[in-house]
């Protein structure tokens, strides 16, 4: 196997580490941006602001407030709202899921 391939390898376990929770948070490092365009992502998705809101677990007024510049989402909302843009499909499927056992 070439370098490159025992190095893919390593990354991929080391990927699944961290998505399992099995990896020391001390050896990895997590981007959360300082800010999100909530306005420009719900758009992108075609969704009205009430859509986007019911979609994926917020208050319409919450998003207003975001989007007209009252209130700015914080750090964990910024994670899942980043994880919602690259992932849109997923965190879908996850929260349809826990719909149907509840």
């Amino acid at each position: 196997m070439t370098k490159l391939g025992k190095r893919l390898i390593a990354a991929a376990k080391e990927a699944r580490a961290i998505a399992r929770g099995e990896a020391d948070p001390a050896t990895y490092n997590v981007y959360i941006p300082t800010k999100i365009d909530v306005k420009a992502m719900r758009r992108e998705m075609h969704l009205s602001q009430e859509q986007f809101a019911h979609r994926f677990g917020f208050s319409p007024a919450r998003i207003r407030d975001w989007e007209q510049g009252r209130s700015r989402p914080d750090g964990a909302v910024r994670a899942y709202l980043l994880v919602i843009k690259r992932e849109r499909r997923a965190v879908e499927r996850a929260l349809e899921k826990q719909m149907e056992r509840a």
